[in-house]
């Protein structure tokens, strides 16, 4: 008599692709982050532009910010230091961000001094 042994699905973690997916192609089309995205972009941002001084610098785009820090309202990550790791794990937030990593003190200085004062306008 034999033993029955499980069948299991091919696994290996080295395996090379010949065409590697893109992040586009990860993200489901009806998915929150791309609903984000949309409205983000048709959003006049002007005040927020206004915002930046033309010293130092290059800046993260206050778009991809405001980008980052909706979706992270849209999935309860409200935690500045949370949503700069998202932005390196999260398959999502790399799409959003477009592979850019701002770090916490980035995001918290963009929500408690850009956009605060962009929102009064």
């Amino acid at each position: 008599m034999a033993i029955k042994r499980p069948v299991f699905k091919p696994y290996n973690q080295h395996q090379v692709l010949a065409f590697p997916p893109s992040l586009e192609e990860l993200i489901p089309v009806g998915h929150p982050v791309r609903v984000v995205n949309e409205v983000i972009n048709k959003l006049n941002i002007e005040p927020l532009l206004k915002a930046y001084k033309i010293r130092g610098s290059s800046s993260y785009h206050p778009q991809l910010l405001l980008k980052v820090l909706v979706y992270g309202y849209v999935t309860n990550t409200y935690s500045s230091r949370k949503l700069a790791a998202a932005c390196k794990e999260s398959v999502y937030l790399m799409w959003l961000s477009s592979m850019s990593y701002p770090d916490h003190n980035t995001i918290n200085r963009f929500r408690g001094v850009r956009l605060k004062n962009a929102l009064r306008e």
